[in-house]
């Protein structure tokens, strides 16, 4: 069966079940119970929002990366222990959406307009609610280093067609879960309004003073990283490159460090099996928007710690 990273269609559950229970038959899979070598796919924001150019956020280069990691691991199902896909997950109103902000004239910031620290004190953009907790947002965000606030166009909007997964990955994880005996784990992210979350495992910024006394917006997923830790192996995929899996894998790389530098060379990444967001078209670019860059030296930084950059192609597994 075919499974087209490209095509926009409803799951095609029967076919997909019909398939499963062949492959059953023939004696190609096993119970993923059974794996000595235990694999994880995790896939991150493999969302139609994201993976194809209808979507509001598309990733240029998003539709071949995600028929280059079904190929990859259809070619491999009897040998996938677990799949995680991750879903960012959005209300309309919030901190990074044109709704939360105006300017002077009370007009809306347009999509991938940057907001720093400068302009909310200067007032070229004001937070449209909860003004205080913006403030201290957006100057703890900048403080970190790793991003400034971009007003990003409305995505992945819970219940609309663009927040679910590319057909042809649910596809293939429904065909993993009824050959293998196995349950996908779905990982939800981004309902917070306060605060980004590009990371799969935390968000951008994790307590706002503003909000009240030890006011959390967020915290590391220990559940889940322990989950993909249990693997012997963990190979990631999705969007974008320089955003929610590059935060995603910052983020392991943190919570590896404290807890054993060993773990590393459990994560593969599969580079071509996902793309950067594209810079912004501002002149001069400030560095910390040049994502394509960004994400190149990020991913030579965490092979240099351990963790090991593949290609669905180089025969390394």
């Amino acid at each position: 069966m075919k499974l087209d990273a490209g095509s926009l269609h409803v799951e095609r559950a029967a076919e997909i079940a019909a398939e499963a229970h062949a492959m059953k038959k023939r004696g190609e899979v096993r119970p993923a119970r059974e794996d000595r070598e235990r694999v994880c796919a995790f896939g991150i924001d493999a969302q139609i929002a994201f993976c194809n150019p209808k979507g509001s956020l598309f990733v240029p280069g998003a539709v071949e990366d995600t028929q280059r990691a079904v190929d990859f691991f259809a070619a491999r199902l009897a040998r996938v222990t677990t799949m995680v896909l991750s879903l960012d997950t959005h209300a309309v109103h919030q901190i990074f959406h044109p709704s939360f902000w105006v300017n002077g004239d009370g007009d809306h910031p347009a999509p991938f307009t940057v907001i720093s620290r400068v302009d909310v004190a200067s007032k070229k953009w004001i937070p449209v609610r909860d003004r205080d907790a913006c403030v201290e947002y957006v100057g703890k965000l900048e403080a970190s280093g790793k991003y400034v606030l971009t007003i990003w166009p409305y995505h992945a909007l819970l219940g609309g067609v663009s927040h679910a997964l590319v057909p042809a990955v649910m596809e293939l994880a429904m065909l993993h879960a009824l050959a293998r005996d196995a349950d996908t784990i779905f990982e939800t992210k981004g309902q917070f309004p306060l605060t980004e979350n590009y990371s799969v495992l935390s968000p951008e910024v994790t307590e706002l003073a503003s909000l009240g006394s030890g006011a959390r917006v967020g915290a590391f997923n220990t559940k889940l990283f322990d989950l993909l830790m249990k693997h012997d192996r963990v190979y990631v995929f999705g969007q974008a490159k320089s955003h929610c899996v590059l935060s995603t894998l910052l983020d392991m790389r943190a919570q590896i460090e404290r807890a054993d530098r060993a773990l590393a060379k459990k994560i593969f990444v599969l580079v071509d099996a996902m793309s950067p967001v594209p810079p912004p078209p501002l002149d001069p670019l400030p560095p910390a928007l040049d994502f394509p860059r960004v994400a190149a030296r990020a991913l030579e930084e965490l092979r240099a710690f351990g963790m090991n950059l593949v290609t669905t192609t180089d025969g390394h597994w």
